[in-house]
């Protein structure tokens, strides 16, 4: 092993995934809604979590409008 090594030198690409890191935030999401996600996640197999991420990221990339009317 060397003593010393050129860290800028190991791996002079950048990382591809650098646009996808997630963020951990906090959020208040009612009851129901929470539910609903975990119904979805066991008839997928897929962590609520990631339904819930993977339904706002689509939201975000097709620049979904809110469309709520008060009954």
């Amino acid at each position: 092993m060397r003593e010393e090594y050129d860290i800028e030198n190991l791996n002079p690409r950048r990382n591809p995934y650098v646009k996808r890191l997630k963020k951990q935030i906090t959020i208040n999401i009612d009851n129901d809604t929470v539910d609903f996600f975990k119904a979805q996640s066991e008839e997928s197999g897929i962590p609520y979590q990631t339904l819930i991420n993977l339904y706002l990221s689509d939201c975000a990339k097709n620049k979904k409008k809110l469309q709520m009317s008060w009954k």
